[in-house]
């Protein structure tokens, strides 16, 4: 008499080891994110944010050299900054980013491929994405956080929306925030916010540095206010 075997119940494929954030961006909460021609004007403008307390320094691909002078800047501001990779599009730029010493990286697209490679080296990544199914999708492959973008088309009220089915997912809005707005992002819960234009100003266009690091200085501590 035959016996029909009792068919094995698949393994749960193990959860990602989901790569910490910084204990410097929990505490400062504002990565500022630098979009120049080429990377060689970065050094005075990293040196001003950080006398305004904006020390999480995201350096962007579409700026020219930033593989090559990462190390530099690493060397130079290590001790007081991180520096992180930006808009990382496939998997060769973020190996890339990864051997030059960066803190962490962000997509601007959800690449579960990217995020994987970030995350079996044990980097902190944070990629992109706008609906909840592509904000789920970076969460659930090992994010260190989800970054909302563009974060101007939905605005902070857009967390409480997002923790309704995802109760544990961590965001960082980027695209379109402004110091206001970063503040309103904070106190939504945000675990940090990404700011552009409306920080920097004209300083990779001869600008006042003496004037961007009171606008770090007045963020740094708007955010730290919402925060606490």
């Amino acid at each position: 008499m035959s016996t029909s075997a009792t068919p094995a119940t698949p393994a749960t494929p193990a959860a990602p080891v989901r790569p910490r954030p910084s204990q410097l961006l929990l505490d400062t909460k504002v990565v500022a994110v630098l979009r120049a021609t080429h990377a060689a004007e970065y050094e005075p403008v990293i040196e001003a944010l950080l006398k305004g307390g904006v020390r999480s320094i995201e350096l962007t691909l579409s700026t020219a050299g930033v593989f090559e002078h990462l190390p530099a800047l690493r060397a130079r501001f290590g001790a007081e900054a991180e520096i992180g990779v930006g808009t990382v599009t496939n998997v060769g730029q973020a190996l890339e980013a990864i051997e030059a010493g960066a803190s962490y990286l962000v997509t601007p697209v959800t690449g579960t491929d990217i995020i994987e490679t970030s995350v079996s080296r044990g980097v902190p990544i944070f990629p992109g994405g706008l609906t909840p199914t592509e904000l789920h999708s970076g969460w659930a492959a090992g994010g260190t956080a989800v970054k909302v973008f563009p974060a101007s088309l939905v605005g902070e009220s857009y967390i409480a929306m997002l923790r309704g089915p995802f109760p544990g997912i961590q965001v960082i809005p980027s695209g379109g925030v402004g110091l206001d707005d970063a503040v309103r992002w904070i106190g939504a819960g945000a675990l940090a916010v990404s700011v552009g234009g409306p920080l920097l100003g004209d300083a990779f266009a001869g600008g006042d540095l003496g004037a961007l690091t009171d606008r770090a200085t007045r963020l740094a501590a708007a955010v730290a206010e919402a925060a606490a």
